[in-house]
């Protein structure tokens, strides 16, 4: 049966997440698909992966047999992220804005994951061509035209790791956008327009889950 990599990021739990709310419809289509399948869950918010150090970086550039205790721990931890993402049938990603770009936890599963010449930097990375799903939400507007357009490093950033220029995945973006609209009075004539951004991104989202389904099941 089918496997989905499923990481979420957000900081806040549940529902009160719009990215963890929007994975969830995701999940949701994905399973109704793939009852007896698998789904690996990694909450990097819940369980947050070490921030790579020269430890753990050195280890995949020296052979295993050269490797110090503590660099063979460190790439264990290395190779099991790796795996989990060649393993996958299908990659969820939930990557909310902060502060413009990603979540730091999820930058440190991507500073794990990547191992030069396997995951990436190599003709065919390991991974290459997994379709992959990414809620990018965000609290404001930062799209093609918005005042803020050159602040937004999150799809920039993603597109360049995860898919052509890193892991090489079959990217597609879902981004919920104005979700600090309703806690916001600044933002409060909004409100209608965040909604509707994220009514369709529930719609997107359950719409992509049961196309990649289908799409693995045929």
């Amino acid at each position: 049966m089918a496997t989905l990599l499923h990481i979420d990021s957000s900081l806040f739990p549940g529902s009160g997440s719009v990215s963890r709310d929007v994975t969830a419809s995701f999940r949701k289509a994905w399973e109704e698909q793939h009852p007896d399948g698998t789904v690996v869950y990694r909450d990097l918010a819940a369980n947050p992966l070490p921030h790579i150090d020269d430890t753990a970086f050195t280890s995949a550039l020296v052979a295993p047999e050269e490797r110090t205790p503590e660099q063979a721990a460190a790439y264990a931890l290395r190779d099991t992220l790796a795996t989990e993402l060649e393993q996958a049938d299908a990659v969820l990603i939930g990557a909310p804005m902060y502060n413009f770009t990603i979540p730091s936890t999820l930058k440190s599963w991507l500073d794990q994951t990547i191992l030069m010449g396997r995951t990436t930097a190599t003709e065919k990375p390991s991974a290459a061509g997994t379709p992959t799903t990414v809620v990018a939400s965000r609290g404001g507007g930062y799209g093609p035209g918005t005042p803020r357009e050159s602040f937004e490093f999150v799809l920039n950033y993603l597109e360049k790791m995860l898919g052509e220029g890193g892991f090489q995945l079959d990217l597609e973006f879902i981004v919920p956008e104005l979700t600090l609209a309703e806690g916001n009075p600044a933002m409060a004539e909004l409100v209608g327009l965040a909604r509707e951004s994220r009514a369709k991104a529930h719609e997107a989202a359950t719409a992509r889950g049961k196309e990649i389904a289908a799409r693995l099941a045929s």
